[in-house]
C-alpha cells in the first residue's frame, strides 16, 4: 500500500503492483484458508504433521485469517483510486471475489457449516487453534469466524472485532468496483451488501462493552456466547488501527475510549521501559515495544507533540540498523527480534509520508 504513495511517472512500480494483486487473487483462488503461499507447488510446507481438511502443495501454512482475504481487496481498490488502471478487474478477479463471499458466508456458522480445522503439535500453544482445531464454542453473531490474528497467532474467540471492522470496509469497496465492472452481477452485490450490513449489525451489538474505567469501548474478541477478550495487539488490523483501516475517524468517541485503554497498561500488551513505551504483542515476549505499534499510533494520532516524541523513538530505537524489527525490548532496543521486517518498515514510511503532508488518513 505504501507504494501507492508515490508518483510514477513510467508506469513501471504500477505494472510491478498490478501483477502483485493479481497473483493475490490467485491465491486466494487457491485456497482462500492459507495465509502463506510457495513459489511454485512443491509440498513445502512449515510442518509435514500440520494437520487441516485439505492438504495443498501450494500452501506453506493453512493459517485461516479473515484479514488475509480482505488486504487484497484493499490494494486493489486504492490502485484502481491511484492509477485509474481497470485491467485487474477480470473474469479471475470475479471469481476471486465470489470465493471470497462464499468463506465469509460459511464462516458467519462455522460451527455448524465450516469443515476448516487446523492443529499443530509440534509448535507453541498459540500456533494451533483448540478444540481439536474447531475454535472455541461460538454462537451466531452476523460476524465473520477467523482461527488466527494478524500475528498468526491463535484467536481466543472466533470473533476477532478488529478484522470484521475490516471487512465492513473491504465490503463496501467490493459494491462500489461490482458496481462499477460488473454490473450484471446484481445479485453477488445485493450479497456483498448484506453480510456487510450484517456484520456491522453483529459489531453494534457484541463488539462494544462498557469499562469502568474507559466507558464505552470495542472489545478485542468475542464468542457470542457471552465471553470477551479485552486487549489489543499491534498486528493490523487492530483496535489502535480503525482511522487507518478507514472503519472510523480518529475522532470517534468509541475509538478515542477505546485508543486511550489499548495505549495504557490497562491492556497487558502495552509495556514502558526506560528506552521507549508503546504497544506489543503475545507473539513476541513481555516487555517487547513492536515498532509497527509505534507507527499506527503516529498515523492514527491528530497530536502534533505525541507524533513528535514517536518520531525520536524511531530514532532512537532502531539499534544503529536504519531498520524497524518487529518487537524490541523497551528497557534495551538492541534487543529485537527480525533484524528487518518489511510490515513494519511500510508502515513506517506512511507514517513519515503522514508527518510530511504525502498521506492523509
Amino acid at each position: 500500500m505504501s507504494f501507492l504513495n508515490l508518483d510514477d511517472p513510467t508506469g513501471k512500480l504500477y505494472d510491478v503492483i498490478g501483477s502483485v494483486i493479481r497473483q493475490q487473487f490467485r491465491y486466494i483462488l487457491n485456497d482462500p484458508y492459507t495465509n502463506a503461499f510457495n513459489f511454485s507447488a512443491d509440498g513445502n510446507c512449515w510442518s509435514e504433521i500440520d494437520q487441516s481438511e485439505r492438504k495443498n502443495p501450494l500452501s506453506w501454512e493453512r493459517k485461516y485469517e479473515l484479514d488475509s482475504l480482505c488486504f487484497p481487496v484493499e490494494l486493489a481498490y486504492f490502485y484502481w483510486k491511484k492509477t485509474e488502471r481497470t485491467d485487474i478487474f477480470d473474469s479471475e478477479f470475479l471469481a476471486a471475489v465470489k470465493e471470497i463471499v462464499r468463506v465469509c458466508r460459511t464462516e458467519q456458522h462455522h460451527m455448524e457449516k465450516s469443515e476448516y480445522f487446523f492443529i499443530r503439535e509440534n509448535g507453541v500453544e498459540q500456533d494451533s487453534v483448540p478444540n481439536n482445531g474447531r475454535g472455541s464454542e461460538v454462537g451466531y453473531t452476523g460476524m465473520i469466524w477467523s482461527a488466527f490474528r494478524p500475528s498468526d497467532d491463535a484467536c481466543e474467540y472466533g470473533y476477532l472485532i478488529p478484522a470484521n471492522m475490516f471487512a465492513v470496509v473491504i465490503f463496501g469497496y467490493l459494491e462500489e468496483i461490482l458496481s462499477a465492472f460488473f454490473v450484471e452481477e446484481e445479485t453477488l452485490k445485493n450479497e456483498v451488501a448484506q453480510i456487510r450490513k450484517e456484520v456491522q449489525a453483529g459489531i453494534n451489538e457484541f463488539g462494544i462493552i462498557q469499562h469502568p474505567k474507559y466507558g464505552d469501548m470495542y472489545a478485542y474478541e468475542v464468542d457470542g456466547l457471552g465471553h470477551h477478550n479485552c486487549m489489543d495487539d499491534t498486528g493490523v488490523p487492530s483496535l489502535l488501527s480503525l482511522p487507518y483501516i478507514k472503519y472510523c475517524e480518529p475522532s470517534d468517541p468509541i475509538y478515542q475510549n477505546t485508543r486511550r485503554f489499548s495505549l495504557s497498561t490497562d491492556n497487558r500488551y502495552y509495556f514502558e521501559g526506560k528506552a521507549a513505551k508503546g504497544l506489543g504483542s503475545p507473539h513476541t515476549p513481555p516487555g517487547y515495544v513492536w515498532h509497527m505499534g509505534l507507527a499506527i499510533q503516529g498515523l492514527t494520532s491528530v497530536d502534533k507533540e505525541e507524533s513528535k516524541e514517536l518520531l525520536r523513538l524511531f530514532e532512537t530505537t532502531d539499534a544503529n540498523t536504519d531498520l524497524t524489527h518487529e518487537g524490541f525490548l523497551a528497557d534495551d532496543p538492541n534487543i529485537y527480534t527480525r533484524e528487518w521486517f518489511s510490515w513494519s518498515n511500510s508502515i513506517f514510511c506512511e507514517f513519515i509520508l503522514k508527518e510530511i503532508g504525502k498521506l492523509k488518513i
